[in-house]
């Protein structure tokens, strides 16, 4: 899964001359925590964020005016505030890729250039949480399992020759290293009834860990 397929195309922006007012009210006009930020030519400068907006502005206990902490606000620019040169992605950029970015950076967001370098969308936690939730089927119908395997050659496609050979189509599966010697694996099942496949993966020794009717989630 590549960020093209995710990311939030055209983000609303700002320029770094925009007062810190401005910028805060054109956030939360769109409903939204952060702001690319582009210069004058259209080039990607730096990106700013709700939280530092909030930090610069004055506080609740403050003896000035409205008018006179708006005036304070408006004579910050984002300039000041934004971060610039920001951590960036490209279109064909994994989504795992992106996560580690935003996680090895500690940002929340990362914009999304084109060849050209020209800004062409924005990728958030958020389009990497549902990205998660989607792969995982938690919003489809049919059967969660989770199993405990040894981790060695061949046991994936042990697991799956059994549940083929059950006549079942398994949706999303997805790994986790555990502990030593030892993996998790989740699986969607496009299946009601997944008892018979359960007793033979225990034969083959996987331990059965979870199993969860996802019909519930999908009707949400």
């Amino acid at each position: 899964m590549m960020v093209k397929t995710r990311m939030t195309p055209n983000p609303i922006t700002a320029s770094p001359d925009m007062g810190v007012l401005d910028a805060l009210k054109l956030m939360r006009k769109h409903k939204v925590r952060r702001l690319p930020v582009l210069d004058e030519n259209g080039k990607l400068v730096g990106i700013v964020v709700e939280s530092e907006l909030l930090r610069v502005a004055p506080s609740p206990a403050t003896t000035l005016s409205v008018f006179e902490m708006n005036t304070l606000l408006n004579k910050i620019t984002v300039k000041e505030v934004m971060t610039p040169n920001p951590v960036t992605v490209t279109p064909d950029t994994l989504i795992e890729e992106a996560a580690v970015l935003m996680r090895e950076n500690v940002v929340s967001g990362l914009p999304v250039l084109d060849e050209q370098g020209q800004l062409v969308g924005i990728i958030t936690e958020t389009n990497i949480f549902d990205a998660f939730v989607d792969s995982m089927g938690l919003r489809s119908h049919g059967i969660r399992l989770a199993l405990e395997a040894e981790d060695r050659l061949g046991v994936l496609a042990e697991v799956t020759k059994i549940i083929r050979d059950h006549g079942i189509n398994i949706v999303s599966l997805a790994t986790f290293h555990e502990e030593e010697n030892k993996r998790s694996i989740v699986l969607r099942l496009e299946a009601t009834d997944v008892y018979a496949v359960v007793q033979d993966l225990e034969k083959a020794g996987c331990k059965v860990t979870h199993i969860a009717n996802m019909a519930q989630w999908g009707e949400r």
